[in-house]
């Protein structure tokens, strides 16, 4: 390493002189390339084993039989301070003829050139941008080579492990073979879903609407699960710290159904004093309710339905924004004050011309009805509960536009927001298995997609919005 060092010294003190500068960039990336291969020569001399002595010259095979120490074999494995030496014994079983490195299970890079560390970081940088765009964040703040069909494999991979591991521990919750959580009791456990579509690759499009033409798109469902132990001086609820999960896949109702029940076990349903369960008003999310969490409060998130009440300002004021907004301040505190009745009656009283937009209106009208019991909000105020989970414009007042709730805006921004009440620190953000305080890989192909769907969602919303379960925002307001 001193050698190294003098070196590097030699060439700074030479540039100095020559130049009367330094190109500190080059210096300090000329210092990282002296340290990693000093790293690796450490890295090389720990993981070159000596031939093992004649009583461990035996192990057990997987075959019932023994295998038989034959040799010293080495190969190259990338690490986080580059290439390195791992040199090992090779046993044979003369029975089933199938070799083993013990060494490589020991060090976990069994059947991969990649050590632990780097795998971690392709799985970071491939789930947080395009492939390609890892392997040149791997290059320039790694100083790294690696390929682009290495970051996606490495991803998928760990993708599946966790898609694994999830589906391992929705079967136990759904034959009850659960362990008990212990702990304080929760005062007031919340569960919000919500469901769009995501645009996906050739491969994972099914069958659209048009016939002989695929979809395009597919329904991703997602879950977040949160907590309340008090409220504000104001009667806003607040949101306890840390408490905010995530948990998410492009499956069906039922599935998911299943996921989100064995999340919310895991996060202490039994120990809660009340449940909530929060949702756009799909059928599917109450029929979800209704079979894995019976005792919920159900009730329909506020800005859902804000953005109801403005897909019939744009249908009944087509291209009109001041006949929109006015319609909406005339309109909105209907729903705002739970009068649910009375705004279904006037909806029901409206008498366009086409009949085209009359079914639509009857349309959002049954809507209403049919949610008229999750929309009594100042109800839920009054018990200071959260009752939407939408930025602020779209909550505080006579929205001028719908703004993304939170599970359909969320990874667009890294900026703590409010929920629907208010909150006191930054909630803990990730995507599936990811809980407050645990070592967590997120898997790149749901989160990627997620991503791609609030940006899809959010420029949708602006003008009228694989598979496994990242750190995700939550917005919201009072």
């Amino acid at each position: 390493m001193a050698r190294e060092v003098n070196a590097l010294l030699g060439r700074f003190f030479a540039e100095r002189r020559k130049t009367g500068r330094i190109d500190l960039e080059s210096f300090e990336l000329a210092v990282r390339t002296a340290v990693y291969q000093t790293g690796a020569a450490v890295l090389s001399d720990l993981l070159c084993y000596d031939a093992p002595l004649p009583e461990q010259r035996t192990r057990p095979c997987p075959c019932g039989q023994t295998a038989i120490y034959r040799e010293l074999r080495s190969r190259t494995l990338l690490t986080a301070v580059g290439k390195v030496q791992l040199t090992r014994p090779w046993y044979l079983c003369s029975y089933c003829h199938q070799g083993q490195f013990p060494a490589d299970r020991e060090w976990d890079v069994e059947n991969t050139e990649l050590s632990p560390g780097v795998r971690r970081m392709l799985a970071l940088v491939g789930q947080a941008a395009p492939f390609d765009h890892g392997r040149e964040q791997m290059k320039l703040l790694a100083g790294l080579e690696v390929t682009t069909k290495t970051v996606e494999r490495t991803a998928e991979a760990l993708g599946a492990d966790i898609g694994a591991q999830e589906q391992q521990r929705i079967q136990k919750a759904m034959q009850l073979y659960l362990p008990v959580i212990v702990g304080e009791p929760i005062p007031i456990f919340y569960i919000q879903m919500d469901g769009t579509g995501i645009p996906v690759t050739q491969a994972e499009r099914r069958k659209g609407k048009v016939e002989g033409q695929p979809a395009h798109t597919r329904e991703v469902k997602l879950g977040c699960i949160f907590t309340q132990t008090t409220w504000d001086a104001e009667g806003y609820a607040l949101r306890d710290p840390d408490s905010t999960t995530y948990t998410g896949a492009i499956e069906t109702a039922t599935q998911f159904g299943q996921r989100l029940y064995a999340e919310a076990h895991h996060r202490g349903l039994n120990r809660a004093i009340q449940q909530v369960i929060m949702g756009d008003g799909a059928e599917w999310i109450w029929n979800l309710a209704g079979l894995h969490f019976p005792d919920a409060i159900q009730i329909v998130d506020l800005f859902h339905a804000r953005q109801h009440l403005w897909d019939l300002a744009r249908l009944l004021y087509p291209g009109d924004d001041a006949h929109q907004r006015k319609w909406i301040l005339r309109h909105q505190p209907k729903l705002d004050q739970g009068q649910i009745e009375k705004l279904v009656r006037f909806l029901r009283s409206l008498r366009p011309s086409s009949a085209e937009v009359t079914e639509k209106i009857l349309q959002q009208a049954d809507y209403f009805e049919k949610n008229a019991d999750r929309m009594r909000y100042p109800e839920f105020r009054r018990q200071h509960l959260f009752v939407g989970s939408a930025n602020s414009p779209a909550c505080s007042g006579p929205s001028a536009e719908p703004t993304p709730s939170s599970l359909c805006a969320a990874a667009i921004s890294t900026v703590v927001p409010k929920p629907t009440g208010r909150i006191v620190a930054p909630p803990n953000f990730h995507f599936y298995v990811a809980h407050p305080g645990t070592k967590d890989t997120t898997a790149k192909s749901l989160a990627r997609a997620v991503k791609t769907l609030m940006r899809r969602r959010l420029a949708v919303n602006s003008s009228k919005l694989m598979k496994t379960g990242l750190e995700i925002q939550d917005m919201g307001t009072k």
